[in-house]
């Protein structure tokens, strides 16, 4: 593993606390952003600075409003950092490794399938069927980040 990926001290990964889910909005402020994902709101500040992914869009007055996919990357961060023992380095390189599903790229592979589907004349299943696996594999990340509601809880 390369050097400084890992603090020293976290060679274990870390259970951390339940996140509560992301309710079904277009935007959330700092405050509210701060309690879905587990964090203070200057921590979000800074990490805006230092993972070049996240950039929150801002309105009057500079106030950051985040969108879903936002959050999603918070809690992808956080879980990096606190959960797995990440340096904010070796976070910043993990997700430049992952890359990151934003909201308007899932749209538009969504849309690209639609205009190729099987019905269509100009239909090519290889071109189609990777955009599918590339899709399952950032879905399949994503789960990984959103605890499952099961009979356990």
């Amino acid at each position: 593993m390369a050097a400084g990926l890992r603090t020293s001290r976290a060679r274990s990964r870390k259970v951390l606390a339940r996140l509560p889910d992301i309710p079904e909005k277009q935007y959330f402020s700092i405050s509210e952003a701060a309690d879905l994902c587990g964090v203070k709101a200057h921590v979000l500040r800074y990490w805006e600075q230092e993972f070049p992914q996240l950039h929150p869009a801002k309105r009057r007055g500079n106030r950051r409003y985040y969108q879903k996919h936002d959050l999603l990357l918070i809690r992808q961060i956080r879980e990096l950092l606190y959960g797995e023992g990440f340096t904010i380095h070796g976070a910043r390189e993990r997700l430049g490794q992952q890359g990151v599903l934003r909201e308007e790229d899932a749209n538009q592979l969504v849309l690209d399938i639609d205009e190729r589907s099987p019905g269509s004349l100009e239909y090519d299943a290889k071109p189609w069927q990777s955009r599918l696996r590339y899709l399952r594999q950032e879905i399949e990340a994503l789960q990984k980040l959103c605890p499952r509601k099961g009979k356990d809880n």
